[in-house]
């Protein structure tokens, strides 16, 4: 099988290289280039689209043996993923950028071109499981639930899933991605993860979406609509955000408030106890599935977070819209975040959280 092996710069995608190479897959390495100017992006390891990761990448496939390429999708980059979190944050959401860059850049437009190539399949270092069958190819969470990544996959229809591989999704721990990747000789097996959003060199989010959106002082308010404080702008703040309030009025019981509602048409932001964070019902939209449409009424789990906890919901869908609702009340759902549908293991769809009530 030709596989194009998309890789990072990071050990993860390294060591599922190196694996595709050791089951006899004829293996050509692509390193993503998603800045016109890389030296902007995070560096220090941290990230997954610095110049140094670059760098990092075209070492292990001299390592490994393998061809390896660096292409350029800044441009539509820019578009579906920047262009997108900044956009949400002005209509008074929170996106995940992570997922949206698996979705339109990873699986799609890399996928759209490697296949274009002559390429059998794209394989990442995603820790998740696909299981292909006859007629059927279904995605599962990984074995190693501390490393799982099934949630930012959820996104991924079947036709892109049939081309996709995922060869850590058996692993049992992180370690021995790390212990595997030293005994190659791979130099990056003691390089840390990355956690922070790669567009954003200094992970100021507030700062950079000031940059692109300016500055907006408003009131934050309480449910009365009493005026606590202001802000410079209300795509500073996500539902469920405790610090950085800044608020000028106490609390009367002396607890913390939280934001729990973000209102960029009247620019203002309300905050309240935890205790009104709580809610039962969510609702979606734009669904997607990674096998076949379903609608109706059933039974599962829910992940609203990408390292949340799945909870027993109740879910429904007409074809175009979403509704959840959870057993037991969840706190802090953010609209713009994603809600993965799971039975048990197996992921079964997605739908990007618009409200969520009481």
């Amino acid at each position: 099988m030709r596989v194009l092996a998309a890789m990072s710069g990071g050990v993860d995608s390294a060591v599922a290289a190196a694996r595709l190479v050791d089951a006899g897959h004829d293996v050509v390495g692509v390193h993503l280039a998603l800045s016109k100017n890389p030296e902007a992006y995070r560096s220090g390891a941290r990230g997954c689209c610095s110049l140094e990761d670059s760098h990092d990448a075209r070492r292990a496939a001299d390592v490994l043996g393998i061809p390896f390429y660096v292409w350029d999708f800044a441009e539509r980059f820019a578009d579906d993923v920047v262009a997108d979190f900044v956009s949400e944050y002005a209509a008074g959401r929170t996106p995940n950028p992570c997922l949206r860059c698996n979705e339109k850049i990873k699986f799609a437009a890399v996928l759209e071109r490697g296949r274009a190539l002559g390429f059998d399949a794209v394989a990442t270092g995603h820790y998740a499981r696909v299981s292909s069958a006859p007629g059927r190819v279904s995605l599962f969470r990984s074995r190693e639930a501390a490393k799982d990544q099934s949630y930012v996959l959820g996104v991924l229809d079947r036709d892109q899933l049939q081309h996709s591989l995922f060869p850590l999704g058996d692993d049992t721990a992180k370690a021995q991605v790390r212990a595997e990747a030293a005994g190659r000789g791979l130099s990056l097996a003691k390089k840390p993860d990355s956690h922070d959003i790669c567009f954003i060199p200094t992970g100021d989010t507030a700062g950079f979406l000031h940059s692109r959106l300016g500055r907006r002082p408003g009131d934050i308010v309480d449910a009365s609509g009493e005026v606590l404080g202001t802000h410079a702008g209300t795509h500073q703040f996500t539902v469920g955000q405790r610090h950085g309030l800044h608020l000028s009025v106490p609390a009367q019981d002396g607890r913390p408030r939280y934001v729990l509602g973000v209102d960029p048409v009247r620019n203002t932001v309300t905050v309240g106890p935890r205790a009104a964070l709580a809610v039962r019902v969510i609702d979606g939209m734009r669904p997607t599935w990674t096998e076949t449409v379903v609608t109706g009424t059933w039974r599962g789990l829910v992940q609203v977070r990408a390292h949340g906890e799945a909870l027993p919901a109740t879910i429904s869908c007409d074809g175009e819209r979403v509704r959840i609702e959870l057993d037991e009340p969840a706190f802090g759902i953010a609209p713009g975040q994603a809600a993965v549908h799971y039975d048990g293991d197996r992921v079964v769809g997605s739908a990007t959280i618009s409200a969520a009530a009481a």
